[in-house]
């Protein structure tokens, strides 16, 4: 009985701290204030929890652009002894060529601008121009993009800082040498958009000048650089030009060879020919176009 007496008060003394004591917080409080707690500390979900693959919130000015794509492009190889590339523009075709024996890290680059009433890949085509290109074997790469083909057609490339751009993204390696621009007929639509182009130095106008003289007056007047004009249709436009510039070289023909031409005509800033040849004989004959293109700052093959 005395054991018996001691177990009951014992419990006595136990239950009020039990039964009948008032909880601290209401039946599943505590779980909602650690949900409370998870959702303010995570990223909006249910259950308050946190999303490990949410991507971090980006700072101002952080945003970085998407790499340029690469233009395709379509190799030839052995074009006249050389490799041609066709590379695919938002702006046309561009046809690109390398002769044998280049060497990138003394050439230069030639752009030739194709007239009205053809494209570019009938130009390529109908004037053998690789052929051409070969034949007046400069150290360069020569590139032929798109240009109108009519009054009424818009200019394709009126950067030329672009249209090199738009070659190497073809993945192909551009030279640091000097760039001469060779055009035909309304290729000086195309032609006056460049002059101010920094490596720009020598511009050939193949019976060309019908229009943009202040353009070419500008160019003329910078230090190192050159102009040759070719005059057949454009022979009046193109002599009314030269009683600005009394230091001109001017030849009533257009010889057969180089050794043909005297030092003084070589070493000209400003040079006019009157041709014996046709509009489109200037481009077609195969005379002209390599010839010319031995007046330039361009290395020997």
């Amino acid at each position: 009985m005395y054991f018996l007496s001691v177990i009951l008060l014992t419990l006595s003394l136990m239950l009020p701290s039990t039964i009948g004591a008032r909880p601290r917080n209401k039946p599943g409080t505590a779980d909602k204030a650690k949900g409370s707690a998870k959702h303010k500390k995570g990223a909006p979900g249910k259950g308050g929890t946190a999303s490990k693959t949410q991507p971090a919130a980006k700072k101002p000015g952080t945003h970085r652009p998407k790499a340029s794509k690469r233009l395709s492009k379509k190799e030839f190889r052995n074009v006249h002894g050389g490799t041609h590339w066709r590379i695919v523009t938002a702006h046309g075709p561009v046809h690109v060529w390398i002769p044998r024996g280049y060497k990138r890290k003394t050439a230069g680059i030639v752009i030739y601008i194709h007239g009205y009433h053809s494209d570019v890949d009938q130009a390529w085509k109908q004037y053998n121009l690789p052929r051409q290109f070969r034949k007046s074997r400069q150290n360069a790469i020569f590139i032929v993009p798109e240009a109108p083909q009519g009054k009424d057609d818009t200019v394709k490339w009126n950067s030329l800082k672009h249209l090199k751009k738009a070659v190497t993204k073809a993945n192909i390696r551009l030279p640091n040498g000097p760039t001469v621009v060779i055009g035909h007929s309304g290729a000086f639509r195309t032609i006056v958009q460049w002059v101010n182009a920094r490596l720009l130095k020598q511009i050939i106008l193949l019976d060309a000048m019908y229009g943009g003289q202040s353009f070419f007056d500008q160019f003329i007047k910078k230090k190192i650089t050159k102009l040759v004009i070719v005059g057949s249709d454009t022979a009046q436009a193109s002599t009314q030009f030269l009683k600005k510039y009394p230091y001109a070289a001017v030849r009533k023909n257009i010889p057969a060879s180089f050794n043909r031409f005297t030092k003084r005509q070589k070493r000209a800033k400003l040079f006019y020919m009157k041709s014996q040849y046709g509009h489109g004989q200037i481009v077609r004959n195969e005379k002209v176009i390599p010839l010319l293109l031995r007046l330039t700052p361009l290395r020997h093959l």
